[in-house]
């Protein structure tokens, strides 16, 4: 292969690399549709417990987040079964505990919580507090108040947070066969912030520029050569 043709396929690669760069940055930036997670994915669960939702799943950090296998659990009537969205399952925290939802970027990763659809698991009347973090800091704060007999969805438009905090309290026990404040959650829609370095364009930028020059020398030494 000589040397003009290995130019000329750097400077494709290279152009796709670009591309592609910039066209991760422009989705990063509010273009793209929000990724709705649904935790059906999920392996089935056992006929009575829920298990525990895995780090790193939809790209996020899980803490204190369970998910049930709604079709199949034994207990009912429940919120869990008339809170499910996408079936089979949905997303609860344990306890009725708070549950946090985190980036999993080690550098301070944002995303943005766009909606989700809640129900109580156990008690009508139920206030469920959800706080928006960046940096330990609240950006956000809303309480929202849901029923058992059905999933009400929220849009919530957390911009730009680094983690998420849902805190369940009150309600009326409905006298199904189980009590406490869990929450039911599915559908959960969110934006991942994540961009590419500024470096890593800019190298790649260089690189073809310097394969542009490198091709424009090729061509003129050829022309020079063809008139000896």
């Amino acid at each position: 292969m000589t040397i003009l043709a290995v130019t000329k396929k750097l400077l494709k690669v290279c152009s796709i690399a670009v591309s592609s760069a910039i066209a991760a940055g422009a989705l990063s930036t509010g273009e793209a549709q929000g990724l709705v997670l649904t935790f059906d994915d999920l392996d089935a669960t056992s006929e009575f417990d829920g298990n525990q939702i895995p780090n790193g799943y939809g790209g996020l950090n899980w803490d204190n987040f369970y998910y049930l296998t709604t079709p199949t659990y034994q207990v009912n009537p429940s919120g869990y079964t008339f809170g499910t969205v996408s079936s089979p399952n949905v997303a609860y925290n344990s306890f009725g505990e708070p549950g946090t939802v985190s980036s999993v970027s080690i550098d301070g990763g944002q995303f943005d919580f766009n909606s989700a659809y809640l129900t109580a698991a156990w008690s009508n009347g139920l206030d469920i507090l959800v706080e928006g973090f960046s940096d330990g800091i609240t950006k956000y704060a809303t309480t929202v108040t849901v029923d058992t007999t059905s999933p009400t969805q929220f849009n919530f438009d957390f911009l730009d947070i680094d983690s998420l905090k849902f805190t369940s309290s009150g309600g009326i026990d409905v006298g199904y066969g189980g009590s406490g404040t869990q929450i039911v959650l599915d559908n959960f829609t969110y934006n991942s912030k994540t961009v590419p370095e500024p470096t890593t364009i800019l190298g790649l930028l260089t690189v073809t520029s310097f394969g542009i020059a490198l091709s424009r020398k090729q061509k003129w030494q050829q022309k020079a050569t063809s008139k000896v």
